[in-house]
Protein backbone atom coordinates (compact mmCIF):
# COMPACT_ATOMS: atom_id res chain seq x y z
CA UNK A 1 0.00 0.00 0.00
CA UNK A 2 1.17 3.45 -0.73
CA UNK A 3 1.44 5.58 2.04
CA UNK A 4 1.27 9.48 1.55
CA UNK A 5 2.43 12.89 3.83
CA UNK A 6 0.76 15.94 3.32
CA UNK A 7 2.57 18.94 4.88
CA UNK A 8 3.03 22.80 4.26
CA UNK A 9 4.77 22.90 0.79
CA UNK A 10 4.19 19.68 -0.71
CA UNK A 11 2.96 16.15 -0.60
CA UNK A 12 5.31 12.95 0.08
CA UNK A 13 4.18 9.28 -0.91
CA UNK A 14 6.90 6.76 0.04
CA UNK A 15 6.32 3.07 -1.74
CA UNK A 16 7.19 -0.19 0.02
CA UNK A 17 10.15 -2.18 -0.60
CA UNK A 18 9.92 -4.28 -3.84
CA UNK A 19 12.95 -5.63 -4.25
CA UNK A 20 12.08 -9.30 -3.02
CA UNK A 21 14.74 -12.00 -2.29
CA UNK A 22 17.82 -12.17 0.50
CA UNK A 23 19.05 -8.95 1.05
CA UNK A 24 23.05 -8.73 1.54
CA UNK A 25 24.60 -7.62 4.92
CA UNK A 26 25.27 -4.11 2.79
CA UNK A 27 21.49 -3.99 1.99
CA UNK A 28 20.71 -4.59 5.53
CA UNK A 29 23.45 -2.18 6.96
CA UNK A 30 21.59 0.46 4.42
CA UNK A 31 18.29 -0.46 5.53
CA UNK A 32 18.76 -0.07 9.25
CA UNK A 33 20.57 3.65 8.11
CA UNK A 34 17.49 4.45 6.44
CA UNK A 35 15.35 3.84 8.94
CA UNK A 36 17.18 5.68 11.54
CA UNK A 37 16.96 8.70 9.21
CA UNK A 38 13.34 8.22 9.04
CA UNK A 39 13.18 8.31 12.79
CA UNK A 40 11.14 11.72 11.83
CA UNK A 41 8.52 12.17 9.33
CA UNK A 42 10.09 12.97 6.05
CA UNK A 43 7.76 15.92 5.17
CA UNK A 44 9.39 17.57 8.56
CA UNK A 45 12.92 17.02 7.32
CA UNK A 46 12.03 18.40 4.16
CA UNK A 47 10.34 21.57 5.82
CA UNK A 48 13.27 21.98 7.17
CA UNK A 49 15.76 21.82 4.26
CA UNK A 50 13.42 24.11 2.71
CA UNK A 51 13.62 26.91 5.39
CA UNK A 52 17.42 26.39 5.20
CA UNK A 53 17.55 26.90 1.38
CA UNK A 54 15.46 29.82 2.31
CA UNK A 55 17.86 31.84 4.42
CA UNK A 56 20.44 31.50 1.56
CA UNK A 57 23.90 31.04 3.85
CA UNK A 58 24.34 27.10 4.14
CA UNK A 59 26.49 25.18 2.67
CA UNK A 60 25.85 20.94 1.36
CA UNK A 61 27.50 19.74 5.09
CA UNK A 62 25.79 22.88 6.86
CA UNK A 63 22.25 21.63 5.04
CA UNK A 64 22.83 18.34 6.99
CA UNK A 65 22.86 19.98 10.28
CA UNK A 66 20.30 22.33 9.64
CA UNK A 67 17.56 18.88 9.28
CA UNK A 68 18.51 16.59 11.46
CA UNK A 69 18.37 17.58 14.76
CA UNK A 70 20.05 14.51 16.59
CA UNK A 71 21.53 13.02 13.81
CA UNK A 72 22.21 14.53 10.25
CA UNK A 73 21.21 12.72 7.27
CA UNK A 74 24.20 11.23 4.87
CA UNK A 75 25.02 12.82 1.45
CA UNK A 76 23.15 10.27 -0.88
CA UNK A 77 20.21 11.19 1.75
CA UNK A 78 20.09 14.67 1.21
CA UNK A 79 21.02 14.48 -2.39
CA UNK A 80 17.77 12.85 -2.63
CA UNK A 81 15.96 15.12 -0.66
CA UNK A 82 17.39 17.94 -2.90
CA UNK A 83 16.46 15.73 -5.81
CA UNK A 84 12.65 15.53 -4.26
CA UNK A 85 12.28 19.66 -4.12
CA UNK A 86 13.33 19.98 -7.53
CA UNK A 87 10.89 17.46 -9.11
CA UNK A 88 8.41 19.07 -6.42
CA UNK A 89 9.14 22.58 -8.49
CA UNK A 90 10.96 24.32 -5.84
CA UNK A 91 13.59 26.49 -7.98
CA UNK A 92 17.30 25.91 -6.05
CA UNK A 93 20.71 26.31 -7.03
CA UNK A 94 24.06 25.54 -5.47
CA UNK A 95 25.46 29.75 -5.91
CA UNK A 96 29.26 28.59 -6.59
CA UNK A 97 30.34 32.52 -5.92
CA UNK A 98 29.30 31.86 -1.78
CA UNK A 99 29.26 28.25 -1.90
CA UNK A 100 26.09 28.30 -0.28
CA UNK A 101 22.59 26.84 -1.11
CA UNK A 102 19.61 29.34 -1.86
CA UNK A 103 16.21 29.63 -4.30
CA UNK A 104 16.25 31.97 -7.57
CA UNK A 105 16.20 35.68 -7.79
CA UNK A 106 12.68 36.99 -6.63
CA UNK A 107 11.36 33.48 -5.24
CA UNK A 108 11.02 32.90 -1.21
CA UNK A 109 8.84 30.98 1.23
CA UNK A 110 8.56 33.40 3.63
CA UNK A 111 10.23 36.69 2.57
CA UNK A 112 8.66 40.01 1.08
CA UNK A 113 10.73 40.69 -2.32
CA UNK A 114 9.16 44.26 -2.63
CA UNK A 115 9.89 45.96 -6.20
CA UNK A 116 10.96 49.77 -6.26
CA UNK A 117 7.95 51.14 -5.69
CA UNK A 118 6.75 48.78 -2.82
CA UNK A 119 10.21 49.61 -1.55
CA UNK A 120 9.12 53.56 -1.27
CA UNK A 121 5.58 52.78 0.24
CA UNK A 122 7.66 51.06 3.04
CA UNK A 123 9.90 54.04 3.63
CA UNK A 124 6.93 56.10 3.39
CA UNK A 125 4.76 54.60 5.74
CA UNK A 126 8.23 54.45 7.82
CA UNK A 127 9.15 57.97 7.63
CA UNK A 128 5.30 58.91 7.57
CA UNK A 129 5.20 57.41 11.41
CA UNK A 130 8.04 59.11 12.48
CA UNK A 131 6.62 62.51 11.09
CA UNK A 132 3.54 62.07 13.47
CA UNK A 133 5.05 60.72 16.25
CA UNK A 134 3.37 59.80 19.70
CA UNK A 135 1.17 56.93 19.51
CA UNK A 136 0.98 56.87 15.56
CA UNK A 137 4.79 56.58 15.47
CA UNK A 138 4.86 53.66 17.46
CA UNK A 139 1.77 51.76 15.92
CA UNK A 140 3.59 52.38 12.22
CA UNK A 141 7.24 51.41 13.74
CA UNK A 142 5.55 48.22 15.19
CA UNK A 143 3.90 47.34 11.52
CA UNK A 144 6.81 48.34 9.29
CA UNK A 145 9.09 46.15 11.53
CA UNK A 146 6.89 43.25 10.84
CA UNK A 147 7.18 43.94 7.09
CA UNK A 148 10.93 44.03 7.25
CA UNK A 149 11.33 41.16 9.06
CA UNK A 150 9.42 39.41 6.71
CA UNK A 151 11.21 40.97 3.85
CA UNK A 152 14.83 40.61 1.80
CA UNK A 153 17.88 42.12 2.65
CA UNK A 154 17.88 44.33 0.16
CA UNK A 155 14.90 45.30 1.40
CA UNK A 156 16.22 46.22 4.81
CA UNK A 157 19.15 48.04 3.48
CA UNK A 158 16.99 50.34 1.19
CA UNK A 159 14.83 51.58 4.24
CA UNK A 160 18.04 52.04 6.71
CA UNK A 161 19.72 54.22 3.68
CA UNK A 162 16.96 55.97 2.12
CA UNK A 163 17.57 59.58 1.86
CA UNK A 164 13.26 60.33 2.46
CA UNK A 165 11.93 62.90 4.74
CA UNK A 166 7.81 63.63 5.51
CA UNK A 167 7.12 66.50 7.33
CA UNK A 168 4.17 66.28 8.92
CA UNK A 169 2.53 68.52 12.03
CA UNK A 170 3.43 66.16 15.06
CA UNK A 171 0.22 64.24 17.17
CA UNK A 172 1.56 65.10 20.46
CA UNK A 173 -0.78 63.55 22.90
CA UNK A 174 0.25 63.19 26.78
CA UNK A 175 -0.73 59.95 28.71
CA UNK A 176 -4.14 61.27 29.87
CA UNK A 177 -5.07 62.21 26.14
CA UNK A 178 -3.89 58.78 24.81
CA UNK A 179 -5.51 56.55 27.50
CA UNK A 180 -9.31 58.74 26.34
CA UNK A 181 -8.00 57.73 22.86
CA UNK A 182 -7.91 54.27 23.72
CA UNK A 183 -10.71 53.99 25.19
CA UNK A 184 -12.57 55.84 22.01
CA UNK A 185 -10.88 53.36 19.57
CA UNK A 186 -12.36 50.51 21.71
CA UNK A 187 -15.82 51.57 21.67
CA UNK A 188 -15.89 52.36 18.43
CA UNK A 189 -14.40 49.21 17.39
CA UNK A 190 -17.44 47.59 19.69
CA UNK A 191 -19.55 49.73 18.29
CA UNK A 192 -20.80 51.03 21.42
CA UNK A 193 -22.05 54.66 22.61
CA UNK A 194 -19.64 56.66 24.98
CA UNK A 195 -20.34 59.41 27.70
CA UNK A 196 -17.66 61.87 28.50
CA UNK A 197 -17.31 65.36 29.29
CA UNK A 198 -16.39 68.10 26.54
CA UNK A 199 -14.70 71.65 26.84
CA UNK A 200 -15.03 73.20 23.42
CA UNK A 201 -12.77 76.25 22.11
CA UNK A 202 -14.25 78.97 24.09
CA UNK A 203 -13.84 76.68 27.23
CA UNK A 204 -17.71 76.13 27.53
CA UNK A 205 -18.05 72.54 29.17
CA UNK A 206 -20.94 70.32 28.01
CA UNK A 207 -21.86 66.12 28.83
CA UNK A 208 -22.12 64.36 25.36
CA UNK A 209 -23.79 60.98 24.53
CA UNK A 210 -22.09 60.36 21.13
CA UNK A 211 -21.80 57.06 18.95
CA UNK A 212 -18.29 57.17 18.01
CA UNK A 213 -18.13 56.64 13.97
CA UNK A 214 -14.16 57.20 13.20
CA UNK A 215 -11.29 59.37 13.98
CA UNK A 216 -10.08 61.97 11.72
CA UNK A 217 -5.90 63.48 12.20
CA UNK A 218 -5.29 67.02 10.92
CA UNK A 219 -3.09 69.55 11.94
CA UNK A 220 -1.56 67.84 14.49
CA UNK A 221 -4.80 66.65 16.81
CA UNK A 222 -6.83 63.59 16.29
CA UNK A 223 -10.57 64.22 15.80
CA UNK A 224 -14.00 62.03 16.93
CA UNK A 225 -16.65 61.70 14.43
CA UNK A 226 -20.01 60.55 15.77
CA UNK A 227 -23.77 60.98 16.27
CA UNK A 228 -24.53 63.23 19.19
CA UNK A 229 -27.25 62.22 20.50
CA UNK A 230 -27.88 65.71 22.76
CA UNK A 231 -27.81 67.54 19.69
CA UNK A 232 -29.84 64.75 17.71
CA UNK A 233 -27.00 65.43 14.78
CA UNK A 234 -23.20 64.65 13.97
CA UNK A 235 -20.39 66.41 15.63
CA UNK A 236 -16.65 66.12 16.01
CA UNK A 237 -14.59 66.57 18.45
CA UNK A 238 -10.90 66.80 19.47
CA UNK A 239 -9.69 64.12 21.64
CA UNK A 240 -7.50 66.60 23.81
CA UNK A 241 -10.67 68.05 24.80
CA UNK A 242 -12.48 65.03 25.67
CA UNK A 243 -12.22 63.86 29.67
CA UNK A 244 -14.04 61.01 31.64
CA UNK A 245 -14.98 58.74 28.29
CA UNK A 246 -16.80 56.18 29.36
CA UNK A 247 -18.06 52.79 26.92
CA UNK A 248 -22.02 52.76 28.11
CA UNK A 249 -23.93 48.69 27.44
CA UNK A 250 -25.85 50.65 24.88
CA UNK A 251 -24.81 49.34 21.18
CA UNK A 252 -25.03 51.24 18.26
CA UNK A 253 -24.90 50.68 14.24
CA UNK A 254 -22.90 52.80 11.80
CA UNK A 255 -25.24 53.97 8.97
CA UNK A 256 -24.44 51.89 5.98
CA UNK A 257 -23.95 55.46 3.85
CA UNK A 258 -21.50 57.25 6.33
CA UNK A 259 -18.35 57.56 4.82
CA UNK A 260 -16.00 58.64 7.13
CA UNK A 261 -13.05 59.57 4.57
CA UNK A 262 -16.18 62.15 2.54
CA UNK A 263 -17.08 63.66 5.63
CA UNK A 264 -14.59 66.44 5.94
CA UNK A 265 -13.11 66.21 2.50
CA UNK A 266 -14.67 69.48 1.78
CA UNK A 267 -12.80 71.52 3.86
CA UNK A 268 -9.43 72.33 4.56
CA UNK A 269 -8.87 71.10 7.63
CA UNK A 270 -10.90 67.89 7.00
CA UNK A 271 -13.23 68.00 10.06
CA UNK A 272 -15.60 70.79 8.72
CA UNK A 273 -18.55 68.80 7.32
CA UNK A 274 -21.86 70.91 5.84
CA UNK A 275 -24.80 69.78 3.69
CA UNK A 276 -23.48 72.45 0.91
CA UNK A 277 -20.81 73.66 -0.52
CA UNK A 278 -19.72 77.03 -2.02
CA UNK A 279 -17.11 78.02 -4.40
CA UNK A 280 -14.20 80.66 -3.31
CA UNK A 281 -11.65 81.66 -5.90
CA UNK A 282 -8.28 82.90 -4.55
CA UNK A 283 -6.12 84.69 -7.58
CA UNK A 284 -1.87 83.55 -6.82
CA UNK A 285 1.47 85.07 -7.94
CA UNK A 286 3.79 84.16 -9.69
CA UNK A 287 6.25 83.84 -6.73
CA UNK A 288 4.28 81.36 -5.25
CA UNK A 289 1.60 79.91 -8.33
CA UNK A 290 3.48 76.38 -8.72
CA UNK A 291 3.51 76.05 -4.96
CA UNK A 292 -0.12 76.97 -4.97
CA UNK A 293 -1.53 74.44 -7.53
CA UNK A 294 0.66 71.85 -5.80
CA UNK A 295 -1.30 71.89 -2.61
CA UNK A 296 -4.55 69.54 -2.73
CA UNK A 297 -6.92 72.40 -0.42
CA UNK A 298 -10.08 70.94 -1.32
CA UNK A 299 -11.06 67.80 -2.73
CA UNK A 300 -12.54 69.93 -5.69
CA UNK A 301 -10.84 72.30 -7.09
CA UNK A 302 -10.49 74.24 -10.20
CA UNK A 303 -7.01 75.79 -11.52
CA UNK A 304 -6.41 78.49 -14.62
CA UNK A 305 -3.16 79.48 -15.18
CA UNK A 306 -2.83 83.65 -15.95
CA UNK A 307 -0.83 85.31 -18.97
CA UNK A 308 1.71 86.40 -15.95
CA UNK A 309 2.46 83.30 -14.97
CA UNK A 310 0.21 83.50 -11.46
CA UNK A 311 -2.64 81.19 -10.82
CA UNK A 312 -6.36 81.37 -10.20
CA UNK A 313 -7.85 78.44 -8.04
CA UNK A 314 -10.77 77.92 -7.05
CA UNK A 315 -12.51 75.81 -3.86
CA UNK A 316 -15.56 74.08 -3.20
CA UNK A 317 -15.61 73.82 0.18
CA UNK A 318 -17.96 73.44 3.03
CA UNK A 319 -16.86 76.84 5.17
CA UNK A 320 -15.39 79.36 2.88
CA UNK A 321 -13.76 81.21 5.58
CA UNK A 322 -11.61 78.04 5.88
CA UNK A 323 -10.44 79.07 2.41
CA UNK A 324 -10.09 82.69 3.29
CA UNK A 325 -7.62 82.22 6.56
CA UNK A 326 -6.13 79.47 4.43
CA UNK A 327 -5.30 82.30 1.95
CA UNK A 328 -3.74 85.07 4.44
CA UNK A 329 -1.20 82.04 5.08
CA UNK A 330 0.54 83.43 1.42
CA UNK A 331 1.02 86.68 2.91
CA UNK A 332 0.47 89.39 0.17
CA UNK A 333 1.21 87.35 -2.61
CA UNK A 334 -2.22 85.82 -2.32
CA UNK A 335 -5.88 87.20 -3.08
CA UNK A 336 -9.23 86.42 -2.80
CA UNK A 337 -11.28 87.41 -5.76
CA UNK A 338 -15.06 85.30 -5.12
CA UNK A 339 -17.24 85.78 -4.04
CA UNK A 340 -18.30 89.46 -2.93
CA UNK A 341 -18.41 88.31 1.04
CA UNK A 342 -15.50 85.63 1.15
CA UNK A 343 -13.47 88.88 -0.26
CA UNK A 344 -14.90 91.16 2.54
CA UNK A 345 -14.50 88.68 5.09
CA UNK A 346 -11.05 88.67 4.09
CA UNK A 347 -10.73 92.20 4.27
CA UNK A 348 -11.69 92.18 7.80
CA UNK A 349 -9.38 90.17 8.87
CA UNK A 350 -6.56 92.16 7.19
CA UNK A 351 -7.72 95.51 8.89
CA UNK A 352 -7.63 93.52 12.49
CA UNK A 353 -4.17 91.98 11.82
CA UNK A 354 -3.17 95.67 10.63
CA UNK A 355 -4.89 97.57 13.94
CA UNK A 356 -3.01 94.57 16.23
CA UNK A 357 0.31 95.56 14.35
CA UNK A 358 -0.05 99.15 14.43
Amino acid sequence: MQKCFRGTFLRLCALPYAGGGTRTLHEDAEARRVAEERAEPKVVLLVRLLSAIDEGRFNFEQLKDQIGEEKAPSTRTLRRYLSVLSDAGFPWFFDRGSGTYRFAEGYSLRRLNLSQRELLGLVTLKRLGSSLGGTFATAIEETTQKLLLSSDRRTEAFVAHSSLAIRFGTVTMDKDVERVFEQLQSAERERRRVTFGYTDKNGNKSQRRVDPYGFIVSAGRVYLVGYDHGRSDMRVFAVDNVSDAVATPQTFERPADFNLEAYGANSVSGVWHADTVAEVTVRYSPVVAKAAAARTVARDQRLVRLPDGGVEITYRVSDPLEIVRFSLGWGAEAEVVAPDDARRAAGELVRALATRYS
